[in-house]
């Protein structure tokens, strides 16, 4: 998690604040989240300078305290849609939600073929396929929005901290 940096809804008029820093038990995020004028944070990783290759695989297992919030997780492909769309709109984001346990580590795995595209909380309706031979980018999320425009029905504003322990493929 070496590099990873913190992005707040203050990119787009929010307040809340956030920090991530990794650690020896993985990327610690804290803070506090603002519902209004924004209500999300987020850690991203840099964008990987060779693309990953997960084809081999059938999706992405993530282990991580969450205490019962559900949180997103999200991952950039290099594919061309992404890249042309990177111009103009922050780029096309496969996302998953991820339901955590109240209490302790919560294992996810969630296969390739149920991450959507979305770009900024918003489905995208053009046909796109999920580049699992290209993947450039993850992000954690904590948000007021669910998946592809839905509210997020555990979402819950004020102090929160996360533990994201590890990403793997399997």
């Amino acid at each position: 998690f070496k590099n990873w940096k913190t992005i707040n809804d203050t990119i787009m008029g929010g307040s809340s604040q956030a920090k991530c820093k990794s650690e020896a038990a993985g990327l610690f995020l804290e803070g506090n989240l603002i519902e209004e004028n924004g209500g999300f944070i987020s850690c991203r990783s840099p964008f990987l300078t060779s693309p990953l290759d997960l084809s081999p695989f059938s999706g992405m297992q993530i282990e991580v305290d969450g205490k019962g919030r559900t949180l997103k997780f999200a991952v950039t492909c290099g594919d061309l849609v992404t890249r042309v769309s990177e111009s103009f709109s922050g780029g096309v984001k496969w996302v998953a939600e991820l339901a955590t346990k109240d209490i302790g580590t919560t294992l996810v795995k969630i296969p390739f073929n149920k991450f959507e595209p979305t770009i900024r909380a918003k489905p995208v309706l053009l046909p796109t396929k999920f580049a699992s031979n290209s993947i450039v980018q993850f992000q954690l999320l904590y948000s007021k929005f669910g998946i592809a425009g839905k509210l997020n029905s555990d979402f819950i504003p004020g102090p929160f901290s996360i533990l994201l322990r590890s990403i793997s493929a399997f």
